[in-house]
């Protein structure tokens, strides 16, 4: 345990130097401030639409540093060969593994927390311009924002485990990519064959989809903006039903990463 926190420590040394990272949080932030005015161009939505463009400057944010930390850094580490050096030294390859997710997480974890901040000061300011005839509910508000963030920790983890299949960086970048188009579209997908297409498809059909449906992580589980938007109540039991859904893939993607990089031959 203590050589993963080591390593999740050294990550974020290394972050505070890393220029692009910073310029994306600046960029992120810099959109943040000018909701308040873009939302003035609903009229009549100028709550619901702060909310819709501070939650979507989040996730757009998460995204893009997921997939430049957790598809990029074991790839980087291989490439410089620091990973000889690291795993020269009394470190498993499963303490590493780990250590890189805690680091990285720990990242995304701080870049919510920044920019969630700064979002729910946007919304107030939106909202106190024009009044909507909904309340905020921010507690709905900030439980939206920690279920983005726990989506992006799970595709992390998906990352890091396509890191260690392949050597090559786009191979790695662009399958994190496709699992996030795929898992974001899985559950539309999943209700439309079972709605009068359903019909037209093959016995042999339903069973194929319904098993990728399964297999494939379900990221609009974790998205709750419409809660947000429109104040609605969250239920528990659903909460809680996705939070364990998160822990149980997480936990299995994360053993099959350290597997795939225990049998990897590192040059």
């Amino acid at each position: 345990m203590r050589s993963c926190l080591h390593i999740a420590a050294l990550i974020l040394k290394t972050a505070k130097r890393d220029k692009l990272l910073h310029a994306i949080i600046v960029v992120g932030l810099l959109i943040i401030l000018f909701v308040p005015a873009f939302s003035l161009f609903s009229m009549r939505q100028v709550q619901e639409l702060s909310i819709t463009l501070a939650t979507s400057t989040l996730s757009f944010v998460l995204l893009v540093v997921t997939l430049l930390t957790g598809a990029t850094s074991i790839w980087r580490d291989i490439e410089r060969k620091y990973t000889n050096a690291l795993l020269g030294l009394p470190l498993s390859r499963q303490a590493y593994l780990l250590g890189k997710y805690l680091g990285i997480a720990a990242i995304i974890g701080i870049i919510s927390i920044l920019i969630g901040c700064a979002s729910l000061v946007a919304v107030k300011i939106a909202a106190a311009q024009y009044k909507s005839d909904m309340p905020i509910l921010w507690g709905t508000l900030l439980v939206t924002i920690l279920f983005d963030t726990l989506k992006y920790l799970l595709l992390l983890a998906f990352a890091l485990l396509f890191s260690t299949v392949s050597t090559s960086f786009y191979f790695s970048f662009f399958s994190t990519i496709a699992i996030y188009l795929t898992g974001m579209a899985s559950q539309e997908v999943f209700e439309y064959i079972h709605g009068d297409y359903a019909q037209k498809l093959s016995s042999v059909s339903l069973f194929v989809v319904k098993g990728l449906y399964y297999l494939l992580p379900n990221f609009s589980a974790f998205n709750l903006k419409v809660y947000a938007i429109y104040s609605l109540k969250l239920q528990l039991s659903g909460l809680l039903l996705t939070i364990g859904y998160f822990l149980v893939y997480t936990a299995l993607v994360l053993c099959l990463a350290v597997w795939s990089f225990s049998r990897r031959e590192l040059l």
